[in-house]
């Protein structure tokens, strides 16, 4: 899944006419980005929620023959946020996988990469994980709290607040979310938080309820925000004749 329904409200004047996955990085728009990355790696069928300028999206889509995979739209009338987004295209996951739990990946659409997913998915499947979430040793506005073990078990704002903790670990490392997440079927119906709401919140709950979500250490990767025009004009600049990506 590809979330790219938000306002993209810090990347203004550049979504001020578009949707923020259309926003371009040295000629290419940021959900083409993401789609080749995930052609790469050997991924065929993506759903793509949307909201501001939702047809631009779905028009781009069409012009571009789906780049060649099967691409679903989930359209959000109300901004759903990344647990309410994922939440209603659950049924993409469920399709016909009654005995199945197979794994999925969650990607911000302002984001890119080069963390490698086919580790971080091998590290998810062979520690039977509920969800598996690239992190950094980075500085952030919101931070997890992982244990010893490299399992959630709070969250922080800023530097000098009170964390939050749904377990009581021996020690913990404060580490920064990459909008980067793998997933197992079901987590899904474990998402009882109701309408608009962050997956934060839900993994933060079943963690505290003993379920395991991982951190997938991630500080040896290219990583780029592109939240902010600033940001988008960094990584043009980085990626200026450099093949690291698809």
């Amino acid at each position: 899944m590809i979330l790219a329904a938000g306002l993209g409200t810090r990347l203004r004047p550049l979504t001020d006419n578009r949707p923020k996955a259309l926003v371009e990085v040295a000629g290419r728009t940021l959900l083409e980005i993401t789609l080749s990355r995930l052609r790469t790696l050997g991924i065929r069928e993506v759903i793509v929620n949307v909201h501001h300028f939702a047809d631009m999206v779905v028009d781009y889509l069409k012009a571009n023959d789906n780049f060649g995979m099967r691409i679903e739209v989930s359209r959000e009338d109300v901004l759903l946020d990344t647990g309410g987004g994922l939440k209603k295209a659950a049924w993409f996951f469920l399709e016909g996988s009654n005995s199945s739990d197979k794994p999925f990946l969650v990607h911000n659409v302002d984001v890119i990469s080069t963390i490698d997913l086919p580790r971080m998915l091998q590290s998810h499947t062979a520690r039977r994980a509920l969800a598996t979430l690239a992190v950094q040793d980075r500085e952030t506005s919101r931070y997890l709290l992982f244990d010893e073990n490299n399992e959630l078990c709070g969250r922080r704002s800023g530097h000098d607040k009170q964390p939050e903790l749904v377990r009581s670990p021996k020690s913990t490392q404060t580490l920064a979310f990459s909008g980067i997440h793998i997933i197992s079927p079901r987590f899904l119906p474990m998402m009882s938080e109701p309408g608009v709401f962050s997956i934060i919140n839900s993994y933060l709950r079943v963690a505290g309820q003993g379920e395991k979500i991982l951190a997938f250490r991630a500080d040896e990767y290219y990583w780029r925000d592109l939240g902010k025009p600033e940001n988008v004009a960094q990584a043009a600049q980085e990626l200026q004749g450099k093949a690291f990506l698809p």
